[in-house]
């Protein structure tokens, strides 16, 4: 959920900051073609490919709008209905499913080809040392942790929200710890804040994430394997016999 949430949160960003010209023309019709997608999930429509004619027609406007299109992607699937009104299954479930194969074995990895290669030969210590790489890097690591662990514990404390059965503030800030592993999406906003600058710094970037990842992944997985060990004293007798057998 966290990870869902903080692609969807990077999602709202690259609409709001990393948008040129806005075509109005083309933002109606975007909006329009959405407001065609939730009539027709109130209506009872359950056919896929009629979300995906549509879906195509809305990414369309938004491409043209000036801003973003990926927010066109997260706006169509949302229309898509979760649950029908009979014993049908559930249409986005089933467009969940199919695309998965495509996305984990495809599209995500070519993606991480084509963005994350880094060519070491061309990376000097000012690359490695050079303020981009060390703020992404920092960002990730510290901003990541600081912003997710916060919000968390406001909303404990306001009462809006209470923590799971059997978890701590520590194995919190254990995931909070993971989710500075940024990917796709880091990756993604780097390529788009960097285009058209003077300077080339998309090694920089590229650096910049996977230090700020690494560091994430490994102090999250010690913390959080630290705070899940069975002490030899406190496992149920089971489970002590189990360990020595």
């Amino acid at each position: 959920s966290v990870a869902i949430f903080d692609d969807i949160a990077a999602i709202i960003v690259i609409a709001l900051f990393y948008t040129d010209g806005l075509s109005v023309f083309s933002l109606v019709g975007g909006f329009a073609g959405l407001a065609t997608l939730v009539v027709m999930n109130r209506l009872g429509v359950t056919r896929i490919a009629a979300y995906a004619i549509v879906g195509i027609i809305v990414w369309l406007f938004v491409l043209k709008s000036g801003v973003h299109a990926t927010l066109a992607g997260f706006a169509v699937a949302c229309t898509v209905p979760l649950r029908t009104r009979d014993a049908q299954a559930s249409p986005l479930r089933h467009l969940e499913h199919s695309l998965h194969p495509w996305v984990a074995y495809l599209i995500l990895p070519l993606f991480a080809f084509a963005n994350a290669g880094v060519s070491f030969s061309g990376i000097s210590m000012d690359t490695l040392v050079g303020p981009v790489s060390i703020g992404i890097a920092v960002a990730l690591f510290v901003g990541k942790q600081v912003g997710v662990f916060s919000i968390v514990w406001l909303a404990v404390k306001l009462k809006l929200a209470r923590l799971p059965q059997g978890a701590t503030w520590t194995s919190v800030y254990g995931v909070a710890l993971l989710t500075g592993i940024g990917f796709t999406m880091s990756l993604f906003i780097g390529s788009l804040a960097f285009e058209r600058g003077e300077f080339d710094h998309l090694v920089a970037t590229r650096v910049g994430v996977l230090a700020g990842s690494i560091l994430s992944a490994t102090a999250g997985y010690l913390l959080l394997r630290r705070e899940f060990a069975v002490k030899p004293e406190t496992a149920p007798q089971g489970a002590q016999q189990g360990a020595v057998s």
